[in-house]
C-alpha cells in the first residue's frame, strides 16, 4: 500500500474527502516525525511504538574496494510492533 492508497482507505473508512484524508494523514506523519526529532517516543497502544535509537561510531568496509572506513555515529528512527498488531498479522 502506498500513500495514495492509504489516503483513499482513510477517506473511505471515515467519510472524509480525499483532500481532508490527505491533510489528516500528513498531520499524523508530521507529528510523529517532529516528536522523534525531539528525541521523544510516540506510543500507540495495541499498534506499536515509534522511537529513535543511537548507533555508535564504528569501523566498516567499502564493499567495492574492501578499504576500511569510519562510519559516524547516528540517530535512526525505529518501530516496535505492539501486541495487537502482532496478533493481527500472525492471524491469532
Amino acid at each position: 500500500m502506498n500513500r495514495t492508497e492509504l489516503r483513499e482507505a482513510i477517506a473511505t473508512e471515515t467519510g472524509l474527502s480525499g483532500a481532508q484524508a490527505d491533510q489528516a494523514l500528513s498531520a499524523v506523519l508530521d507529528t510523529i516525525t517532529a516528536t522523534l526529532a525531539k528525541g521523544e517516543k510516540v506510543t500507540l497502544p495495541g499498534f506499536g511504538t515509534f522511537e529513535t535509537r543511537e548507533r555508535s561510531a564504528r569501523e566498516g568496509r567499502n564493499p567495492q574496494t574492501g578499504e576500511t572506513m569510519q562510519i559516524a555515529a547516528s540517530t535512526a528512527p525505529a518501530f516496535k510492533a505492539g501486541s495487537g498488531l502482532k496478533k493481527a498479522v500472525s492471524g491469532n
